[in-house]
C-alpha cells in the first residue's frame, strides 16, 4: 500500500498515531469510532480487513465525522497497517505470557505521545468478539489495558478507542486540554479593598439593626463572616450585589419600625 511520504517537521504528534481495527465485524463499530477519535483530535484510521466497509451504518454511527472514514486506509494485513511504524500499542484486556510489557492506558498515552515525536505509532485493536489475536500483539511494542472492573472487562470497541484517544489528548497537553466554549465568558472585576470593607461596615450595620448580632457580644461573628467572604475572593458585581441586598434589609426593617411605631402610636391615643 502506497502512502504519501509526510514530513517530520510539518505535523504534530497526534497527527503521527494511526488507529488501527483489525477485523471489524459491525460497521456500526467503524463509524462511532471514527467519531471518537474525531471528538479527541485524531483523524488516521486503518481497517484491516473490515467485514463491511464502506457501508451506511458507519456513516450513520460517525455522526459527522464522516470525513474521517472517507480517507481511511483498508489494508489486507496486519504489517501493511503497521508499516512505517516505530511504535505500535496492542489494546487488550488480557495479559498474554509471551506478550510485550502491559501498561495501563493513562501511563500509555504519556509513552505513546512520546514516541509519536520521533515517527508514525500505532494503536491496534482487536475484533469485536475475538479481540487480538496472539500474532497480532506479539507484533506490537506494548501491551496497553484500561483498568476496569476486574469481574467485567468487556469494553464497546468505540468506546475503548474514545479511552485511549482520550488519554492520548491529555498526554499532548500535558493534562490541561483547552476549553473550548462558545459562551461569552463573564467577567467582574475584583473588588477592591475599600470595597470590600465597605460591604463589611454596611454588613454589621444591618445585622445589628436586625437584632441578629448584639454590638455587645459580638463573639467571633465577624471574623468568621470575613474568612467566609474571603474565601470567595468577591469581584465588584458580587459587592453590589450583596449591597443591594443589604439595602432591601434596612428598607424592610425601617418600614416594620414605623409600622410599629404607628400602631403603638394609635393605642397610646386611644386609651
Amino acid at each position: 500500500m502506497n502512502r504519501p511520504a509526510r514530513s517530520q517537521s510539518s505535523v504534530s504528534p497526534l497527527d503521527r498515531v494511526r488507529v488501527v481495527l483489525s477485523h471489524t465485524s459491525h460497521p456500526g463499530n467503524i463509524g462511532a469510532a471514527a467519531r471518537a477519535m474525531k471528538t479527541m483530535g485524531l483523524s488516521r484510521l486503518l481497517l484491516v480487513n473490515p467485514k463491511r466497509f464502506p457501508d451506511d451504518q458507519a456513516v450513520a454511527r460517525a455522526a459527522g465525522a464522516e470525513d474521517i472514514l472517507v480517507s481511511a486506509e483498508v489494508c489486507t494485513g496486519i504489517d501493511a497497517a503497521l508499516a512505517d511504524c516505530v511504535f505500535a500499542c496492542a489494546i487488550s484486556a488480557r495479559h498474554r505470557n509471551l506478550g510485550p510489557p502491559p501498561l495501563p492506558a493513562r501511563l500509555a498515552g504519556a509513552e505513546i505521545f512520546a514516541r509519536a515525536a520521533e515517527g508514525e505509532v500505532a494503536l491496534l485493536f482487536g475484533n469485536e468478539t475475538a479481540g487480538l489475536s496472539n500474532a497480532e500483539v506479539q507484533r506490537c511494542q506494548r501491551t496497553v489495558f484500561i483498568p476496569a472492573n476486574p469481574e467485567y472487562t468487556s469494553l464497546n470497541l468505540a468506546s475503548a478507542v474514545q479511552l485511549l484517544c482520550y488519554e492520548l489528548r491529555l498526554a499532548a497537553f500535558d493534562g490541561c486540554p483547552p476549553v473550548l466554549s462558545k459562551a461569552v465568558p463573564f467577567a467582574s472585576p475584583p473588588a477592591s479593598h475599600q470595597e470590600v470593607e465597605r460591604f463589611y461596615e454596611h454588613l454589621q450595620r444591618v445585622m445589628v439593626s436586625s437584632g441578629f448580632l448584639d454590638p455587645l457580644r459580638p463573639r467571633r461573628l465577624l471574623p468568621k463572616l470575613r474568612r467566609l467572604f474571603g474565601r470567595a475572593e468577591l469581584e465588584r458585581d458580587e459587592i453590589n450585589i450583596l449591597r443591594g441586598l443589604l439595602d432591601a434589609i434596612e428598607r424592610q426593617v425601617a418600614e416594620e419600625r414605623r409600622t410599629a411605631g404607628s400602631t403603638s402610636g394609635c393605642a397610646h391615643n386611644s386609651r
